[in-house]
């Protein structure tokens, strides 16, 4: 997830000791500087006063956005696709609920490495190293499906699936994220991943039920859409190398390299994690199980059981264009405040009303208010972390978040062999408050520019709650007297 670009930087960096307890940069120690001309990777420096690039500052630009949108069209279509074929390699295979979730858990494996390594990537490979790791990663996974080997063996190659998609998910949240406007941008970067992850049960969907073929015929459009991604991620990120990742990166950190270890000292760091962990865990979680739920507890015929997850993602996609720039005017904390309630309230009537064109709507609306949380969330650690700390920081929280797609679907897979399917909707709701409490240990106001404060004064995470603490305190002891 997203990054500073090796072509430009902010205008203030830091080091380690500027680091508040909070892990919000202090102002006064900020130095600025000025970037040389990036010769290498052909795109000019910054000027005076210009903090943050833009997408379509120049062709190369233009050229690695789109193809960052393509490759999130695939991690999405690769992450969705397991729910919708999980009812028929259950069939396939003769399996359990908590044997076949171990699909959900395996990859959890690849990204717990690509947030550990996605900073040893970048310094020693820079971008063009995640443009050409990623796909081929990727087809590693996929391609053994396609024979459709024994049941243990899936779990294992899969893991090569969630490396590819982990790195890859790191790297560009933090390079976009960095942008001007980057609550926008990343909307379409996460849109285009709701729409891969739209179009890919649909389309497995009617492979199996309507063309009467076997779950995995499905993974042979994945192998050359994936190949595709290698032939325009090379070329698209191939100046971008560890060379222009070093110069700019210890150039802003006074000639030193930011290690993951320093940014994991920010407990910033650590919620943004947290709470990526949990939303992308509830994100798949729905998206995993809305078919088997829908066929045991709603019994829905095959096909529009397939549609719904289907709706879902749409939801989430169209949320995640639209909202970002309501996210923008708003303000991170308020907007994600607002989102995540309504979406507590639409996961209790998807639970509670046992109708399916109720449930269908619900989850639907529950997609749309869901789909800003992670780019917001990337943004908001752009403005709370210094520059300098991007990198390693929204990689590991973009990557260990990433993680989430394994954990807590298979946790729903494992408890429903002896509950029952119906445990999914108790678990997300209370995914989703918890999402909501950690949310408001960010510093920061409900105010546009609230975070920005929040960093230039010093606030520690925590803050809110603090105060609240405070406040009926001083309450009681008022009734006391």
């Amino acid at each position: 997830m997203a990054v500073d670009s090796p072509e430009r930087r902010l205008g203030n960096i830091s080091s380690d000791d500027n680091i508040q307890p909070g892990g919000v940069q202090d102002p006064e120690k900020a130095v600025p500087t000025q970037d040389a001309t990036d010769e290498e990777s052909g795109t000019a420096s910054p000027q005076p006063g210009q903090e943050l690039q833009r997408w379509n500052e120049s062709k190369v630009n233009i050229f690695r956005f789109f193809a960052t949108i393509y490759s999130f069209t695939l991690l999405g279509m690769t992450d969705a696709v397991v729910g919708a074929l999980l009812p028929y390699i259950e069939e396939y295979y003769s399996i359990s609920y908590t044997v076949v979730s171990l699909l959900f858990l395996s990859p959890f494996v690849g990204y717990l490495l690509a947030a550990l390594l996605n900073n040893q990537i970048h310094h020693h490979f820079g971008q063009r190293g995640v443009a050409i790791l990623a796909p081929i990663a990727r087809l590693v996974g996929i391609v053994p499906l396609v024979f459709h080997p024994p049941y243990p063996v899936l779990p294992v190659v899969l893991l090569f699936t969630g490396f590819g998609n982990g790195i890859e998910d790191s790297a560009f949240n933090a390079w976009i994220g960095n942008m001007q406007r980057a609550n926008e941008l990343l909307g379409f970067l996460h849109g285009a991943y709701g729409l891969g992850a739209t179009i890919s049960p649909l389309i497995a969907t009617a492979m199996v039920t309507r063309g009467g073929l076997p779950w995995y015929s499905f993974y042979y459009v994945m192998i050359g859409l994936d190949g595709l991604a290698w032939l325009l991620l090379v070329p698209a990120f191939w100046r971008a190398t560890a060379k222009v990742h070093r110069e700019a990166h210890m150039h802003a950190n006074r000639g030193k390299r930011t290690t993951t270890r320093a940014a994991l000292r920010s407990p910033v760091t650590w919620i943004v994690a947290v709470i990526l962990l949990g939303y992308v865990g509830a994100e798949v979680a729905l998206g995993g199980w809305i078919v088997t739920f829908m066929l045991r507890v709603r019994h829905a015929e095959r096909f529009i059981a397939g549609l719904t997850v289907t709706f879902f993602w749409l939801g989430l996609t169209i949320g995640r264009v639209v909202l970002g720039f309501v996210t923008e005017s708003i303000g991170e904390k308020l907007a994600i405040t607002l989102y995540l309630l309504l979406s507590v309230a639409l996961e209790l009537l998807y639970w509670l009303v046992p109708n399916f064109a109720a449930s269908a709507t619900f989850v639907t609306f529950l997609g749309f208010f869901l789909g800003p949380l992670f780019p917001a969330a990337i943004v908001v650690a752009t403005k709370l972390l210094p520059s300098d700390y991007h990198v390693p920081a929204i990689g590991f929280a973009a990557a260990f978040g990433g993680g989430g797609a394994a954990v807590i679907p298979f946790a729903v897979g494992a408890i429903a062999q002896s509950k029952g399917v119906e445990v999914l909707q108790p678990i997300v709701l209370a995914i989703l408050v918890f999402i909501l409490l950690m949310w408001w240990m960010l510093p920061g106001g409900l105010r546009p520019g609230g975070l920005e404060k929040a960093r230039q004064n010093g606030d520690r995470v925590g803050d809110v709650f603090r105060k609240c603490i405070r406040w009926f305190k001083g309450g009681l002891r008022a009734k006391t007297k």
